[in-house]
């Protein structure tokens, strides 16, 4: 399919020339009066000038993404090949479910040629059509969503931007393996929606919790096909670009970090950065922070192992039995990167053990004889 028809080029007084040879803008190939050849990408950027389903919007609440891309084009590039397009801003469709249906088609066809976009959003109901890219790619995905709140909002008042997430709870055909929601904050929080989440074994992690420790959430994201980040998840002071000036989040620093997790997954493929409103964003701090992550996650891309081979010497195997049970639980070390996996069975025996991220802590919970959290959690969803 000729993707060109979907998208609008880019203003060449602006990202015509680049600043620095050796910059960002330096190294990709923009859309300005041809369209690049995705085909030989590796990352491409998708710029989503679209707000209907929020409130309170302003002219330059559509310049979002290409403010983004401003800062992101001054920052230097990092190491690896940096095979990156930048597709333009993707055309808005009459209405806003055309838009969704637009964006689906983009991301399925990227993502089903092995490219991995990046979204630059867009109010964040937009997650929805990120979601559906996923739809005809015969198999289960899993999603990493970070907001400060839970967008499950069921009354006729609400907009799409604060209910999206139970659509695509509902969404049918049901291709939803697993919910992550990283960095929800308690009294922004309905406790009746925790819970309903919680019996769908879905895992939920206050803000406190990631804070605590980065990298017990490494795995949690290592898992995710699709990450989609809310900026009201980023404390005010980092990024004031936002509807609500929310005075606790993530700093800017543990965002990128977030990122870089992201970037460095081999299994995520695709990432979308939403809610940027630049008429709130005092000297573009907040667009500096987000392409600061979008730095970080194709950075983190091209610090990625692949393939993965769990049979072969990069991995060293360890088995944990338990005492009252003949049955072992079997973990996987990455020799190069210390990273951990595990083995979840399929009690109906349907189908082969599921090899998961896991943690080191979670190896030791198994040492120690419980079973971890996380393999329950999966388990479940078998």
């Amino acid at each position: 399919m000729n993707l060109s028809i979907f998208f609008e080029p880019l203003p060449e007084d602006t990202f015509g020339i680049a600043d620095n040879p050796k910059s960002v803008g330096g190294y990709l190939a923009p859309f300005i009066h041809t369209f690049p050849d995705w085909r030989s990408a590796e990352v491409v950027l998708v710029g989503l000038p679209e707000y209907r389903g929020t409130t309170g919007t302003v002219d330059l609440t559509y310049q979002g993404p290409n403010l983004i891309r401003q800062q992101l084009y001054r920052l230097m590039k990092g190491t690896g090949s940096w095979l990156v397009m930048d597709l333009g801003n993707l055309l808005p469709g009459i209405e806003l479910e055309d838009t969704y249906l637009r964006l689906k088609e983009v991301v399925e066809i990227l993502v089903d040629a092995g490219k991995l976009p990046l979204l630059l959003g867009g109010s964040h109901d937009l997650t929805y059509g990120q979601f559906l890219g996923y739809e005809h790619l015969h198999k289960t995905a899993s999603l990493a969503l970070f907001d400060s709140q839970l967008d499950l909002l069921e009354n006729e008042d609400a907009t799409p931007e604060q209910s999206h997430l139970h659509r695509i709870l509902l969404h049918d055909p049901n291709y939803l393996f697993s919910l992550s929601h990283l960095g929800h904050q308690t009294y922004l929080t309905d406790n009746h929606t925790l819970a309903a989440l919680e019996k769908l074994h879905f895992e939920l992690y206050r803000i406190g919790q990631v804070r605590q420790n980065l990298k017990e959430i490494e795995p949690v994201i290592r898992q995710a096909d699709l990450v989609s980040f809310d900026v009201s998840a980023i404390r005010h002071q980092d990024a004031p670009g936002q509807l609500q000036a929310n005075p606790f989040g993530f700093t800017g620093e543990e965002a990128c970090q977030l990122a870089w997790y992201a970037g460095q997954s081999e299994q995520l493929t695709s990432f979308g950065l939403y809610g940027y409103r630049p008429e709130h964003d005092h000297r573009h701090l907040t667009a500096t922070t987000l392409a600061t992550m979008v730095w970080y996650v194709i950075e983190g891309y091209y610090q990625r192992q692949q393939p993965l081979n769990f049979q072969s010497n990069q991995f060293m195997r360890f088995s944990v039995g338990f005492h009252d049970n003949p049955n072992k639980m079997i973990f996987y070390k990455n020799r190069q990167n210390d990273k951990w996996w595990m083995e979840v069975e399929d009690f109906s025996g349907l189908r082969p053990p599921l090899i998961i991220p896991c943690s080191y802590q979670d190896y030791l919970t198994a040492a120690d004889g419980e079973v971890p959290n996380r393999w329950i959690l999966t388990q479940s969803r078998m």
